[in-house]
């Protein structure tokens, strides 16, 4: 097989979903014989990538300004001298860099796809997603959302290429060490033969926090809820928002608030149910694929990408939109059942297999 220069661009290699499916890529490229770049502003997560073989070239192009485009004439010299067979660009402000840095790109100019990661509005601003040479849309809520809103901007109709998750690394097979549940338990003994409910996600009013309280306010006092961060460093007008919240239901002993630190797997595995109940619809459910992943059970609204997760893997988990009574009782009906989520087939290995095939694909039919 053909060995590929593949440049990935991002704004930086921090944490969230994003950033992890480019250090997850660059390995699989890596491992496959690949040559592997990745432009970003840094971040804590460049040492990652440089372990698992990759290169990192530091340069900042994902600043909302109109200074950031005057780096197309820098990032076309970095394109220039790897000579690159595909770029791949995963965010909006980088990839109008990109278009600029098109005039300055010699040939022959490499293939550039493109990856809706969101359901990014639909103005001039976001519109730039979709005009490069490839669309990869990661579900088919995606996928439905950029052909009705960007379809004459499309080259070519968008591939569908679900999101996946690492099946080694959360395995049902998984089990915490005896040391962190004990340091964590001793940290939430309120938490400590309760069933556990777990809500993860960066704290934000559209995230579904207050749902979550709401919920667990309908739920017996043997239930206890988790909402898992990162939360110090969130707003803190929301954050004083969720915990008058508690206190308005009463929910001091029986909810609490936990800012994971590469523990995530941890947190899934000693929970009972998680949770997604974004009050918009989300392009995907990671969280919920990985903790399905690990065999634990799921709940969410049944729409957008959370609702794709839940179809596919625990149709019993999946709820009507802000349907609360139904909510209640569901998760009191799933407590009970032993059935969990099983045969999850959307693997990080399969998305993989999938893009390098889209990449050779659009190589053999290059014009």
């Amino acid at each position: 097989m053909r060995k590929l220069k593949i440049i990935q661009i991002l704004p930086s290699l921090n944490t969230g979903g994003v950033e992890r499916g480019v250090l997850d890529f660059n390995k699989y490229l890596v491992e496959k014989g690949h040559s592997s770049y990745v432009i970003s502003e840094g971040g804590r997560q460049v040492k990652n990538l440089l372990e698992d073989g990759g290169e990192h070239i530091h340069l900042q192009v994902s600043k909302k300004s109109l200074f950031t485009l005057l780096r197309a004439k820098e990032l076309a010299n970095v394109i220039n001298k790897i000579s690159p067979d595909i770029i791949h660009i995963r965010s909006r402000v980088p990839a109008w860099v990109l278009q600029l840095s098109k005039l300055f790109i010699k040939n022959p100019r490499p293939i550039i796809f493109s990856t809706f990661h969101g359901l990014y509005s639909t103005p001039f601003y976001s519109r730039i997603m979709a005009s490069f040479d490839k669309v990869i849309a990661i579900s088919k809520t995606v996928e439905d959302y950029v052909n009705e809103n960007y379809q004459r901007h499309l080259k070519s109709p968008p591939k569908l290429i679900y999101r996946g998750s690492d099946k080694e690394y959360f395995s049902n097979n998984f089990n915490p060490s005896e040391s962190w549940r004990e340091t964590f338990f001793k940290s939430f003994p309120n938490l400590k033969d309760k069933t556990l409910l777990t809500f993860p996600g960066r704290l934000s009013s559209w995230k579904g926090q207050e749902s979550f309280l709401k919920m667990m306010s309908d739920l017996p006092k043997d239930y206890a809820g988790l909402i898992v961060g990162p939360y110090e460093n969130a707003k803190q007008k929301f954050k004083r928002k969720l915990d008058l919240l508690i206190s308005n239901y009463n929910l001091q002993e029986r909810v609490f608030f936990y800012n994971a630190v590469d523990d995530i797997r941890e947190i899934y595995s000693i929970s009972e149910i998680v949770f997604n109940l974004s009050a918009k619809p989300e392009p995907f459910g990671r969280t919920l694929l990985e903790a399905a992943m690990m065999g634990k059970k799921i709940c969410g609204w049944d729409r957008g990408g959370a609702g794709e997760v839940l179809e596919l893997f625990y149709p019993d988990g999946r709820v009507s939109f802000k349907n609360f009574n139904e909510l209640a009782s569901r998760v009191k009906e799933i407590t009970k059942l032993n059935k969990t989520p099983s045969n999850i087939h959307l693997t990080s290995e399969l998305m993989h297999e999938k893009t390098i095939s889209f990449y050779f694909d659009a190589l053999d039919n290059k014009d």
